[in-house]
């Protein structure tokens, strides 16, 4: 791969862990059951994307 694919798969990851992250901390702050698993859900799912383009490389 080149140096510019690299970056952009870095970037890729960066920013697939920020959205973990963010729906992490949004689930910890909500109160309401629905939202919360909502949140929830969504960090799975930034998870399971970040796992994928990882595992790619």
């Amino acid at each position: 791969m080149s140096p510019k694919e690299l970056n952009y798969i870095e970037d890729a990851l960066g920013h697939e862990n920020f959205l973990k992250t963010q729906c992490q901390d949004a689930a910890q702050n909500l109160q309401d059951p629905e939202l919360k698993a909502c949140a929830q859900q969504l960090q799975q799912k930034h998870q399971q994307i970040f796992d994928n383009i990882y595992n790619l490389v």
